[in-house]
């Protein structure tokens, strides 16, 4: 619905602006297909006038005046809704192209394609090409979650949103009513905050382990959205990012590479094992499970029995 909305308020902003004398609601209906599908009179004019108030709200100024056949019209001076040079140093432009990016296998590619090329016509630096890789190395922000769309949607229209989840350490997904507050990419996994309302508290979710389709619910967010949403180092602590000590692990040959990347010290022990002493912080146990028989927890004794626990609860269920 969000996306049909804003299709709706750009082709009103367009037919605004493109014309030289005013045009009544009866023009503009006629004009715009979203228009001639709602309905009813009455409909049409209620959507009419909320369109109309959204668009004011965002910065166009919109004249109403009377035309020749002495009805209402609109139109939007270009002169009144000229917006100053776009100017963009090269770092602003490639953060630009590399959010873009986020897009291109979603449904707003080609809209994002569009708004670069807008940019680029503008001003923007020739030589900041976001699609093309430019060294060695070229950042790639993947978005191949079908959660994620909905989402995004979500924490930009303050909606709660409701979806099954499984975690790592379940059998089975279970439902989870959210409020969404933000999305971040982190080590390529997209993850959302927001405020659990069955849990009554703060938690992140992996979007990769979201099942099924994300739902929308009516109403508004019982909880304060904070100022600063923690993502990236909430996810960071589970994964032992913040670990002031270190655990012993048995990892088989040519498995566990994000492990072994992050491994202080990895030695052959042979029989197709390697020992490899990782950080060891909180929401280490349940990294180490999902890597199921790959991984034995050598030592310390505590994170062994805490990894051991939750595959018999995963067992169980």
């Amino acid at each position: 619905m969000a996306i049909a909305k804003a299709e709706r308020l750009m082709n009103l902003a367009l037919c605004l602006l493109g014309t030289r004398r005013p045009l009544s609601k009866r023009e503009l209906r006629g004009s715009i297909e979203a228009y001639l599908e709602a309905g009813s009179e009455d409909s049409f004019n209620r959507m009419f006038e909320r369109d109309k108030d959204d668009l004011r709200e965002l910065g166009l100024v919109i004249e109403t005046v009377e035309n020749l056949d002495g009805e209402v019209g609109y139109l939007a001076r270009r002169d009144s809704n000229r917006l100053p040079p776009v100017t963009l140093d090269a770092e602003e432009a490639a953060a630009l192209g590399l959010a873009a990016k986020v897009w291109q296998q979603a449904r707003l590619a080609g809209a994002a394609s569009g708004a670069l090329q807008k940019l680029r016509a503008a001003g923007m630096p020739e030589d900041v090409d976001p699609y093309e890789s430019h060294g060695a190395l070229e950042p790639r922000i993947p978005a191949h979650e079908a959660s994620f769309e909905p989402l995004m949607l979500a924490c930009r229209d303050r909606r709660p949103v409701v979806f099954d989840y499984r975690k790592a350490t379940a059998a089975r997904p279970e439902q989870r009513h959210v409020e969404p507050w933000a999305l971040e990419c982190w080590r390529g996994h997209w993850y959302l905050a927001g405020w659990d309302r069955d849990r009554q508290a703060e938690r992140v979710f992996r979007l990769s382990r979201i099942t099924g389709k994300v739902r929308s619910r009516a109403g508004q967010f019982t909880a304060q959205v904070p100022d600063v949403v923690t993502v990236r180092e909430t996810v960071a602590s589970w994964a032992g990012e913040t670990a002031t000590r270190s655990a012993s692990i048995r990892l088989r040959a040519g498995a566990g590479y994000p492990l072994r990347a992050k491994a202080v010290s990895v030695r052959e022990l042979g029989d197709g094992w390697d020992e490899v002493e990782i950080p060891y912080g909180h929401g280490l146990d349940a990294w180490l499970v999902e890597f199921g028989p790959d991984v034995v927890v050598l030592e310390p004794a505590e994170l062994r029995a805490d990894v051991v626990d939750r595959l018999r609860a995963v067992a169980k269920g």
